[in-house]
């Protein structure tokens, strides 16, 4: 019996542009759109100046480009940072069902991959579009998730990344599925890096599987291989993982309809659980008018793992960034003392600003079994708040902003991407990039693509 990583390489390896249907290609270049906007925000973070700095004494000269600066790197540092770029500011898409996940980490090893090997902009609308099917379908394959005992999705997506890279180099079935072998086998990350307090490392582990993915991919290319048994067999995920796996649903109805149009986009730099009660605590304050000083109270209904995670103890005092994206205390403390919460509200000076610090202990977590029973069809919340003058208001919301039946607008991701663009590109800069994010698949080569997504105004 052929292994999965075999029926997934079968079918994988031989997608080709003419296979999407038009609304994903459309798709593809609305996460393109927001990814790369999500990169130029990035590019001006600390994390990524470090990561920058390393990688410039290691990176060998190559055909691809890094986002926003231009270097011309080789394909396994250039996925990388790029990687990092998009995902440092926790501000890019998110897709939730066992387990959560980012599939847009994975489109610099699209990039990477289609530049290395002078493929179109048609292949990289290809291999975004696989990157976003396996990613979301390997979320969904594991009851409950890899996250529930303590694994990150970064493990899942070094099992996603060699599939868009080794499509994007054109490898056959049998060769891709010795890149799944090679990435998956080495690189399984454990949740402690979401766990407590938060490090750089938070938004770091998925971009390093996703260059364990374009790794992978180049060995596999000269003929290295790799477990072919990763996933369902002996000692693979579904023997040392302590979960049920379903992998039929890895490859049933492949092709007949499309991962990517059930994917989010974020409307806030913060962990996804965070903005349905984030936009119905904005809702609450902005519809009454309420003052910082008028709030005595805000009670967070929610789910068990976000009482969890989000509001353990260091989260109701955090002092960086990585710990206050992933704070709900924090984020709720921030939309009812400035009523609004955008990549400013995570600056060293707001995290230690006295008003916002002063909401922190109003606010309360607590896990209801009957959120928990509609999760993840529904991200539903519901958020309380009772005032200094003895009124309680509340408001219940089923899904934030962004969710697939609440999409950002194609204006909201244009308006996202020139505000992340602010301090780094020119306005004729953005106008260029999003024109050529737009007609994507009319370049015959990517690499002319990559070179229109590089600053040049500043």
């Amino acid at each position: 019996m052929s292994t999965v990583t075999r029926r997934i390489s079968d079918w994988a390896s031989r997608v080709r542009f003419e296979d999407l249907p038009p609304e994903v290609v459309r798709e593809a270049k609305r996460f393109l759109m927001d990814s790369v906007g999500c990169a130029l925000g990035g590019a001006q973070q600390h994390d990524v100046h470090i990561a920058r700095s390393v990688l410039g004494e290691m990176a060998g000269s190559g055909s691809c480009r890094v986002l926003v600066t231009g270097e011309k790197w080789d394909p396994v540092s250039a996925s990388l940072l790029n990687a990092l770029m998009i995902r440092v500011m926790d501000y890019n898409d998110i897709y939730w069902q066992q387990d959560p996940c980012h599939p847009s980490d994975i489109i610099p090893a699209a990039m990477a991959a289609a530049e290395r090997a002078g493929g179109s902009g048609r292949d990289l609308l290809v291999g975004i579009a696989l990157a976003y099917e396996f990613e979301q379908r390997l979320c969904e394959a594991s009851f409950p998730g890899v996250r529930e005992i303590g694994w990150h999705h970064a493990t899942l997506t070094a099992a996603a990344a060699p599939i868009a890279a080794a499509r994007m180099l054109g490898l056959d079935a049998e060769k891709m599925q010795h890149a799944i072998g090679i990435s998956a086998s080495r690189h399984c990350t454990p949740g402690s890096v979401t766990a407590g307090k938060l490090t750089m490392m938070k938004n770091t582990v998925d971009p390093m599987a996703t260059q364990s993915g374009v790794l992978a991919a180049l060995l596999a290319e000269q003929g290295y291989t790799g477990p072919e048994h990763v996933l369902d067999g002996k000692e693979g995920f579904s023997h040392v993982f302590d979960t049920e796996w379903k992998f039929d649903i890895l490859t049933e109805g492949l092709g007949d309809s499309w991962r990517i149009m059930k994917c989010g986009m974020k409307f806030f730099p913060t962990e996804a659980l965070t903005h349905a009660p984030i936009s119905a605590t904005l809702d609450l304050v902005n519809d009454h008018d309420l003052a910082p000083d008028q709030v005595e109270s805000v009670t967070i209904y929610s789910l068990a793992r976000a009482a969890d995670i989000l509001a353990d103890p260091s989260k109701y005092d955090p002092r960086t960034k990585e710990t206050a994206d992933h704070s709900l205390p924090y984020v709720i403390a921030a939309a009812v003392a400035e009523r609004q919460v955008t990549p400013i509200q995570f600056t060293d000076a707001k995290i230690t600003d006295p008003t916002i610090r002063a909401q922190l202990n109003k606010v309360k977590v607590i896990a209801d079994p009957a959120i928990e029973a509609v999760f993840p069809a529904l991200q539903r919340v519901r958020v309380v708040i009772r005032t200094t003058d003895g009124r309680e208001v509340e408001k219940q919301l089923d899904f934030p902003k962004g969710d697939p039946r609440n999409p950002l607008t194609d204006a909201e991701i244009t308006g996202k991407f020139k505000a992340l663009a602010a301090g780094i590109a020119s306005p004729s800069d953005v106008e260029r990039m999003q024109a050529a994010i737009n007609r994507t698949e009319t370049y015959d080569d990517v690499r002319e693509l990559m070179a229109d997504l590089v600053v040049t105004g500043r």
